[in-house]
């Protein structure tokens, strides 16, 4: 009986509003006593990051995994503030990568489908994403795969991002047929179609949706329990600017370069509103969406109601957000069978994102920078800047940029 060990105080800083948080207490004393330091530790169903955050601390080394987004968010932020605290006692911290294993599972879907399956591929692809969307397939359409309520639903490619000229296609293809909605899903959507052609459709009479494809639609547990949630395909605007570098820059350095953040479009619906943050939520108040905006609805002890808006303006949406300054610089390498019984390393073609400037929100500080640091780099050239933004129901949404510095 460790009864001294298993609650958190309802007033303490450690407790972050998630449902199945340990007390890092509790944690500090299996790991401690099963393990040395620098081992390693892992935990696959992480929740709020509490294992990784004790290993880090009693420095051990730790790998943790979860299905949901909002846990990787919760134990990301997590793991940035036990950096900083460590930082701040002048002891030594580990960084950390975050990997997004959702592409693999696309490889993988494709690869276990047997000679049979493998001939219809692409209707057991469209079944799967269907099933997870809840929409029912229709016969007799050259782009428009199925119907959901009184929307048209379109499903994009597995293995490359979904176009201009295929949206174009869709929208073309409900004129003719006199339909108003249509939802466009994608892994992957070719940057600046939100807002732009989301407006442009809409002048012309169609509704159009962009949405996500989660990787949550490979797990058939979580597709059986309607569980797999579709995210609309948020609209981000960053701009670069170049400034002298510091005084105690390396004499060879060149210019320095900030990033802003400049506005943030989302598109939720009220269903969608399950997944924000605990923290949004207090006893004896309705969090609802009106109009695309977060209102929290309010009775006071005499049955009065007062209505609070939590996203009065594009600000409000964000959680946090990151900039890798030379997103170019890490090739992202696997380990593939070679034909002999061993592996031999690959490159993905992609690149993995690090955070080398990043601000968030927390519990207690909801404030946030909207302007990173400045990042002086060594030579001239051409960079490419990847900036991650994170809002309040835990979903990514990324923009790359080009700078020449000289």
């Amino acid at each position: 009986m460790w009864d001294d060990l298993n609650r958190i105080s309802p007033t303490s800083s450690e407790r972050l509003g998630y449902p199945t948080q340990k007390p890092e207490a509790l944690l500090h004393r299996i790991i401690e006593t099963s393990s040395n330091e620098g081992d390693l530790v892992a935990d696959f169903f992480c929740g709020s990051g509490t294992t990784a955050a004790v290993a880090e601390k009693l420095n051990r080394k730790w790998i943790t995994t979860d299905l949901g987004r909002f846990a990787i968010h919760t134990t990301r932020k997590r793991l940035i503030g036990v950096q900083r605290e460590l930082k701040e006692k002048g002891q030594d911290f580990r960084a950390f990568e975050l990997l997004n294993l959702g592409k693999y599972e696309r490889q993988f879907f494709l690869e276990e489908l047997n000679e049979e399956q493998s001939a219809g591929k692409e209707a057991a692809y469209l079944g799967l994403i269907l099933e997870a969307y809840q929409a029912q397939r229709v016969e007799g359409h050259r782009h428009l795969h199925a119907r959901r309520g009184e929307r048209w639903v379109h499903v994009g490619p597995l293995d490359v991002p979904v176009t201009e000229r295929r949206v174009d296609d869709v929208v073309a293809e409900c004129l003719k047929l006199g339909y108003t909605q249509v939802d466009v899903l994608g892994f992957e959507f070719e940057m600046g179609l939100n807002p732009r052609k989301i407006q442009e459709s809409g002048d012309r009479g169609v509704r159009l949706r962009l949405r996500y494809i989660p990787k949550e639609v490979f797990d058939a547990r979580a597709v059986k329990k309607g569980q797999v949630k579709f995210y609309d395909v948020s609209y981000l605007k960053v701009t670069a600017s170049l400034e002298d570098p510091a005084p105690a820059s390396p004499p060879a350095a060149t210019k320095a370069v900030r990033i802003t953040l400049r506005d943030f479009v989302t598109n939720y619906t009220q269903d969608d509103l399950d997944r924000v943050e605990d923290g949004l939520r207090n006893k004896g108040s309705q969090v609802v969406m009106e109009n695309g905006q977060i209102i929290k609805l309010s009775k006071d002890k005499n049955g009065v109601l007062s209505r609070q808006l939590l996203t009065e303006n594009w600000h409000d949406w964000i959680d946090y957000w990151s900039v890798d300054f030379n997103y170019d610089s890490k090739k992202e390498i696997i380990n593939v069978p070679d034909g002999n019984g061993g592996f031999e390393p690959q490159c993905t073609g992609s690149y993995i994102f690090e955070n080398e400037w990043q601000s968030f929100r927390t519990k207690h500080d909801r404030t946030l920078e909207f302007t990173s640091a400045p990042r002086t780099y060594d030579k001239p050239g051409k960079y490419r800047i990847m900036v991650k933004v994170v809002d309040i129901l835990g979903v990514d949404t990324s923009q790359l940029l080009e700078m020449e510095v000289k």
